[in-house]
């Protein structure tokens, strides 16, 4: 097939202040108000390229979503393409004080850079680069951005579905393997949340009356995690607990994780969090089960489009490797509706949800124009 795509010019000197515009417009999840911002900057972008802009308000104390839908002429009428990504990140307003925008060779850092700002962003720019050049998509083209992915979507997983099932294909620009390989599964996951209820007392005068909530919690924290095992992991990732330093702590919180490769033993995983019981007759425990993402495993139709993305690759001059990743993403939910689905297609680099967080420069015009390419043909 005829590729146009695969001639435009990209550069990667050009993309970058934009991207950077990006990355200084800090988005924590929790911050409606600031994800809020984030897709007004994105939804302006989109908007200069002739797209249609929908903001979709928000839910559940989350900011909004941004659906931007392309002139086709086939609109409305044959199922399109959805280039989908969030553009919420785990990193809190004011950490640009301590991971600002810094280039270092062929790296640039930045909050949310690799996780996964880049990667939308070059989706962005492989659109920008098929309208300059007059390169027609085969299909319709809608591009979704979403503002709760790094909690597991709570909000937005009934958005994500009703928008995979009008689409024949999903491009997810999240962050590229480490070798730049592709994503064509993932892991199931399950969060959960759990509280234990203590009996409070002067932690100073009446100690031995007391009963804490945040002993019994760290207990449970290590029996926790001493239940990973090959088959599934389990973790804890927050944890908050007392008022007073003088008081015998009432109350603690805190958040749990387990991930599995098949859903059978991320359902024995739940039925293990679900079955746990205080160390005493003197405490409480309280675990509800949160999100879940569902297994994603690739089938024929995957396997289809990874070779399409590969025998791109091979002609910008590249290989990419596929395989089933943990971490999550909303291709989870695309993916295991049996809509094709193809991940991991953003951005190399490295130090995702960490003060180290950063993209390859080298990784920018190769990846985009793995993007035009396959935005064009599939």
């Amino acid at each position: 097939m005829d590729t146009p795509a695969l001639d435009l010019t990209f550069d990667a000197e050009a993309m970058l202040p934009g991207l950077r515009t990006w990355v200084e417009c800090e988005s924590p999840t929790f911050d409606a108000a600031a994800v809020a911002r984030m897709m007004d900057l994105a939804g302006r972008d989109l908007a200069l390229l002739g797209a249609r802009i929908e903001t979709i308000p928000g839910r559940m104390g989350y900011g909004p979503c941004l659906r931007a839908t392309f002139p086709h002429p086939d609109g409305g009428r044959v199922p399109g393409v959805l280039v989908m990504g969030h553009l919420d990140t785990v990193h809190p307003v004011g950490t640009l004080a301590a991971l600002p925008w810094r280039r270092e060779g062929n790296r640039v850092f930045g909050p949310g850079i690799f996780d996964m700002k880049g990667g939308n962003f070059i989706a962005v720019e492989a659109i920008r680069q098929l309208i300059r050049a007059g390169v027609a998509t085969r299909r319709p083209l809608t591009v979704l951005f979403t503002s709760d992915e790094e909690v597991g979507s709570p909000s937005t997983r009934d958005l994500i579905e009703a928008e995979a099932a009008r689409h024949a294909v999903v491009l997810v620009p999240e962050p590229a393997r480490p070798d730049g390989g592709v994503v064509t599964g993932r892991y199931a996951i399950a969060r959960f949340n759990l509280r234990t209820v203590g009996k409070p007392s002067h932690a100073g005068a009446r100690l031995a009356d007391g009963r804490s909530a945040i002993r019994e919690m760290c207990r449970q924290v290590v029996a926790i995690e001493a239940m990973t095992t090959d088959a599934a992991t389990y973790s804890v990732g927050v944890i908050q607990g007392g008022q007073w330093v003088n008081c015998v702590a009432t109350y603690c919180d805190a958040e749990s994780l387990s991930m599995a490769k098949r859903q059978q033993d991320l359902d024995e995983a739940v039925e293990r969090m679900l079955a746990l019981r205080p160390t005493g007759n003197d405490v409480q425990l309280i675990v509800t089960r949160g999100v879940t993402r569902p297994v994603w495993e690739p089938d024929e139709r995957v396997m289809a489009l990874y070779g399409v993305a590969r025998g791109i690759a091979n002609r910008i001059g590249f290989d990419i490797t596929h395989q089933s990743s943990g971490g999550g993403s909303d291709g989870n939910f695309t993916g295991a509706m049996g809509v094709p689905t193809l991940d991991g297609l953003g951005v190399g680099g490295a130090g995702a949800h960490t003060l180290e967080e950063h993209l390859v420069i080298d990784s920018l015009v190769p990846r985009a124009r793995l993007l035009a390419g396959l935005l064009q043909v599939v």
